[in-house]
């Protein structure tokens, strides 16, 4: 291959350009804060600890920040905790969604709300 300065490319030099897109300073992203990923993560490397969870995705969007957990990556995700600023003042910001997309708790505290995915001991016949 050519890269126009003497006709090689050396060794080790990468060879396709990486094109970064500027941000547009008019449409902010909403993002976690370094203490909603702290509670997040704790919730997250339990659930992996237990076998639950086995990955994870997070998008910033212009209108909300989703943390998504997942059995497999090639599958759908079983949970969305997301946090909608536009919903603070009414139902609260956060959120947590199954499969299904069925909200299953809401509320402007994000430790409580977590709590609806933490795992219940159940009862066993033996």
């Amino acid at each position: 291959m050519e890269d126009g300065r003497n006709g090689s490319i050396e060794p080790g030099e990468p060879t396709a350009a990486v094109v970064a897109f500027p941000r547009n300073p008019d449409r902010r992203q909403v993002t976690f804060d370094r203490r909603e990923l702290s509670a997040i993560l704790n919730l997250y490397g339990r659930m992996v600890a237990a076998g639950e969870w086995r990955d994870y995705a997070i998008d910033h969007l212009t209108d909300r920040a989703v943390f998504s957990v997942f059995r497999r990556a090639s599958e759908a995700p079983l949970h969305r905790i997301e946090k909608t600023p536009k919903n603070a003042a009414r139902q609260g910001a956060y959120s947590v969604s199954d499969a299904g997309g069925r909200i299953l708790k809401r509320g402007a505290d994000l430790v409580r709300v977590l709590a609806a995915l933490e795992k219940k001991p159940r009862l066993v016949d033996i």
